[in-house]
């Protein structure tokens, strides 16, 4: 029996590293970090407008429902559907391979990529879903369904220590952020030789996006401890937090730069990611 379950795990193995070894495959995948691009400059556009004292949702359901209000704007969210599952189903074959293009010896590291490429796919499908529910005619701002469930969850010990967790998981995500930001780690992401602007770009995108997330979750917590769940809306919270502070619109300004800066290192991770 346990033969037969090794055979069965190799042959898994076997038939997601043909799949992965497809460069249509490998192609509709990358267009998953375009797609992931165009969202987060929409975001740092829709905090530019809330720093001159225009409304919106600076988070993924902003960005989203803004395009889905252009013309072929729904035909392009369709698009970034199929583009985010591909790259899901690519982050899962990670979790099962291990990354393609990094040769490691070392099992606890190896297991730390699988893990990170796990939660990865768990990001990119959550992304397809809310791409379909735009796309559909369906999205809602991810702010009030967090507030929603928050109040929910309050409700209880129980349903208060997990927000307690789920907001020190988001501080920890966004250190993590900073980190690889200002270590410059994320150039061990990249193959062939990106050009001189992409350092910066990586630099302060990683940075920008790690001081917000970690703030999102930091709101989190603060939203638990005054039992205010209005306080735990996400991405969207953190920002116009951002933007009730003393300087800021010009803080705001500043976290729009730094949003853009990720937006367009999506780009060149489309071009020179290693998969």
């Amino acid at each position: 029996m346990a033969q037969d379950g090794t055979n069965r795990a190799s042959g898994m193995s076997r038939a997601v590293d043909r799949a992965t070894d497809s460069t249509t495959f490998e192609r509709v995948a990358r267009a998953g970090h375009v797609m992931s691009g165009f969202v987060h400059l929409l975001i740092a556009y829709i905090i530019v407008q809330l720093a001159f004292g225009s409304g919106g949702n600076a988070d993924q359901s902003g960005a989203l429902g803004t395009l889905a209000a252009e013309p072929g704007g729904r035909f392009a969210l369709w698009v970034a559907m199929v583009a985010f599952i591909a790259m899901a189903l690519w982050r899962l074959a990670e979790t099962v391979l291990g990354p393609h293009a990094t040769e490691k010896s070392d099992d606890d590291t190896s297991l730390l990529d699988r893990a990170k490429a796990f939660g990865l796919a768990v990001v990119y499908f959550a992304f397809a879903f809310s791409a379909y529910q735009f796309a559909s005619g369906g999205g809602k701002s991810s702010g009030q369904q967090n507030a929603g469930m928050s109040a929910r969850l309050m409700e209880s010990g129980g349903g208060k220590f997990l927000l307690v967790v789920v907001g020190l998981v988001a501080i920890a995500i966004g250190g993590y952020h900073v980190y690889k930001g200002a270590s410059k780690n994320f150039l061990d992401d990249l193959k062939g030789t990106p050009s001189k602007l992409v350092e910066p770009l990586g630099v302060v995108g990683y940075v920008a996006k790690g001081l917000v997330i970690a703030g999102a979750g930091l709101l989190v917590i603060v939203a638990v401890f005054n039992s205010d769940p209005s306080k735990a809306t996400g991405l969207d919270g953190a920002v116009k937090t951002l933007g009730s502070a003393p300087f800021g619109q010009f803080l705001l300004v500043l976290a729009a730069l730094g949003i853009a800066a990720y937006g367009l290192y999506s780009f060149v991770m489309a071009r020179y990611a290693r998969m």
